[in-house]
């Protein structure tokens, strides 16, 4: 079995976020990038397929140079190869065909996605990829188990969990619960010395117009300064939660 993990460049969730000209420009310096969360859950599951059932793992990233640093975490996680599209990664369709390109090419039977990234948070590039390499789709996964060319496959529903059966070629919208958070791999020193020798391959991209844009950025609005009320001033109280918290 092929496999090909997608794997984004994002902000630590412990950055601090800025932008530049008028807000319109995201500001990267001082930020510290990290593998996309919900891909690493993706990555650690291929990890499993590659040691229980001898499947290969590649790992792709749509990407500038500077995203690198990513992909060879990824490499002394235990991934086989990587691939660099050398492209700025703009708009979800424009990734997705880029990926797709990958995909098509490559000969994968699962292409394994986290179901959103935490920066944009637009959860549409999995879905998209599915479609443009005419693969079968599974989004919000949350349990994957492969037998042979079948698939079965646990994704979060609103209220409870759905089971179902499959095929491959298959992509998949992970997240957290594909597997535990305690199965997540560090990489330790002989996969970071192993990951220098591993290739990572730069490909050019392919023709694709974003169909959206970044207009501008708003920071969320400040938390407001906590009010304490003494307990004995309950018409205080009352008031506060009519007035401020909007509460009938």
């Amino acid at each position: 079995m092929k496999i090909l993990v997608c794997i984004s460049h994002v902000p630590d969730t412990t950055s601090k976020i800025n932008f530049t000209e008028d807000n319109t420009k995201f500001d990267a310096n001082g930020v510290q990038f990290v593998i996309n969360p919900y891909d690493e859950f993706g990555l650690t599951r291929a990890m499993w397929f590659k040691e229980k059932q001898g499947a290969s793992v590649d790992v792709v990233n749509v990407g500038v140079p500077e995203t690198e640093p990513t992909l060879r975490k990824a490499l002394a996680i235990g991934a086989d190869a990587a691939i660099r599209i050398n492209t700025v990664a703009t708009d979800a369709f424009s990734v997705a065909k880029q990926l797709a390109h990958v995909v098509s090419n490559g000969g994968y039977d699962l292409v394994i996605a986290g179901r959103e990234s935490i920066d944009y948070n637009g959860g549409m590039v999995p879905g998209m990829l599915a479609a443009l390499t005419n693969a079968n789709f599974v989004n919000s996964c949350i349990g994957l188990e492969i037998d042979g060319t079948s698939a079965k496959a646990v994704r979060e529903i609103d209220g409870g969990k759905e089971t179902v059966s499959t095929s491959l070629p298959l992509v998949v919208g992970g997240q957290k619960g594909l597997v535990e958070e305690s199965d997540l791999r560090i990489p330790n020193m002989r996969g970071i010395m192993m990951a220098r020798k591993k290739p990572l391959t730069v490909s050019e991209p392919v023709e694709a117009s974003p169909e959206t844009q970044s207009v501008s950025f708003e920071k969320p609005a400040p938390k407001g300064a906590v009010t304490l009320v003494s307990p004995d001033n309950l018409d205080e109280l009352v008031s506060l939660l009519h007035n401020e918290a909007k509460v009938i």
